[in-house]
């Protein structure tokens, strides 16, 4: 598999282990470093982000991933991953929401991880 390919994976299996509320996944596409930059300027760190998907207070359904280019600069990457997606977040409803997220990435032992994501809207 191309590296182009990790990242991409990386990030679709991030979503997959929202959606599933699964600590264990997280865990491992989450560097240690991880910070989430929401849209209202609030940032979660790795714990913090994981233990508010366990607990409900981000919620997320399913995504369907629309575009996800990449951008590899030697062990460093940019991924800036559009997804449809439904979540029900910090108590609102349940909703449809075309959610960017512009995530950095590291190499280290031939694994990429997700240092930060930047959410936004597209």
């Amino acid at each position: 598999m191309n590296e182009k390919s990790q990242i991409q994976n990386c990030y679709k299996d991030m979503y997959t282990a929202m959606i599933a509320k699964d600590r264990k996944g997280l865990e491992e596409v989450l560097d240690n470093s991880f910070v989430l930059v929401h849209m209202t300027g609030m940032r979660q760190n790795k714990e913090e982000f994981i233990t508010a998907v366990l607990d409900g207070t981000l919620n997320y359904h399913s995504a369907v991933h629309e575009n996800m280019p990449v951008e590899i600069n030697g062990d460093n990457a940019v991924i800036t991953g559009q997804s449809y997606v439904q979540a029900a977040v910090f108590g609102g409803g349940k909703g449809y929401w075309h959610l960017q997220q512009k995530c950095s990435l590291k190499k280290t032992d031939n694994t990429w991880k997700i240092t930060r994501s930047v959410a936004s809207t597209y």
